[in-house]
């Protein structure tokens, strides 16, 4: 377990102490995006010898304070000797960003490519840096992404849920990707992340691989999966998690079902739905379904 997952863990259950935690890692991964900016704007590394003699260097930095969703917090924006440098992680001038946690949640992304963070960077700021620059930036960040990719997992959750949702991105072949997503929630009824990834498109091979995953790194068992209708998904539950029960996520029960009715039918034959799954018990439950049953069919 790595110092982040073993702090959150400890903070999961006090609302002050998570906000804490991720003020403080958003500080660090702000300091050192800053940090990052400097080496790729001189092209070398602190310290490093292809550095000398260059006619610029490294001359401190002054302090900022920026409001965030988590909290105040405190930058130090590097410095070079001639003066020359501008970050541009920052908005000038200003004491909250809005866009502050948006951009450092797409740079923590693994999948977005340098050039989309460039695009953004140029979008945001108006100022252009090259993917290779970017990349250099970047790079800094790739290690929290693998770690939380890697991280042990629980053993406690009770269901998990999962599903795809599409994000657009501006990529060479696709317009949008399937953002896999794995939610685990525990029998006191916190609900967490457990991992996620993208693909061009959602099929079980994404899936199977997932769950494999999750399963090698601590996830061993599950009472209950839910999920939609992809093709493939009760045969990999049962390769991966054989013992664990799988149900189909109404919501997107009801969306098929309005799909095939008229619009002018729907609100009734949901509320008609509706009222199988909030019954006391099965056999209740039985008896409104083939009740709901003789509705549609009349």
């Amino acid at each position: 377990m790595n110092d982040f997952t073993k702090n959150m863990a400890q903070a999961l259950f006090n609302q002050d102490k998570i906000n804490d935690l991720l003020r403080k890692e958003l500080q660090q991964a702000v300091n050192d995006l800053l940090e990052a900016e400097l080496t790729a704007f001189l092209g070398y590394n602190p310290y490093a010898r292809d550095g000398w003699n260059t006619g610029n260097s490294r001359n401190g930095a002054y302090f900022r304070k920026v409001d965030t969703q988590f909290g105040k917090i405190e930058i130090q924006v590097p410095r070079d000797r001639n003066g020359l440098f501008h970050q541009h992680t920052l908005p000038d001038y200003k004491q909250h960003s809005d866009v502050l946690e948006n951009m450092i949640i797409k740079l923590y992304s693994k999948d977005v490519t340098t050039r989309e963070i460039a695009d953004l960077i140029e979008k945001m700021y108006g100022s252009h840096y090259s993917p290779a620059q970017v990349s250099n930036i970047s790079k800094q960040m790739i290690p929290k992404v693998e770690a939380y990719h890697t991280r042990k997992l629980s053993d406690k959750f009770f269901c998990v849920y999962l599903d795809a949702a599409y994000v657009p991105l501006r990529r060479e072949t696709f317009e949008r990707e399937a953002v896999y997503i794995a939610i685990g929630i525990k029998p006191n009824g916190h609900k967490e992340v457990i991992d996620y990834c993208i693909a061009p498109n959602e099929n079980i091979e994404v899936w199977t691989e997932l769950l494999q995953s999750m399963k090698s790194r601590g996830l061993e068992q599950a009472e209950l999966f839910l999920s939609d209708g992809v093709v493939g998904m009760k045969t990999a539950l049962a390769k991966t998690y054989p013992q664990a029960h799988f149900q189909r996520c109404l919501v997107h029960v009801m969306r098929n079902i309005c799909a095939k009715v008229r619009v002018e039918d729907r609100e009734a034959i949901m509320n008609e739905f509706k009222q199988i799954h909030q019954q006391a018990n099965k056999a209740a439950a039985v008896d409104v379904l083939h009740a709901f049953y003789a509705i549609i069919m009349s």
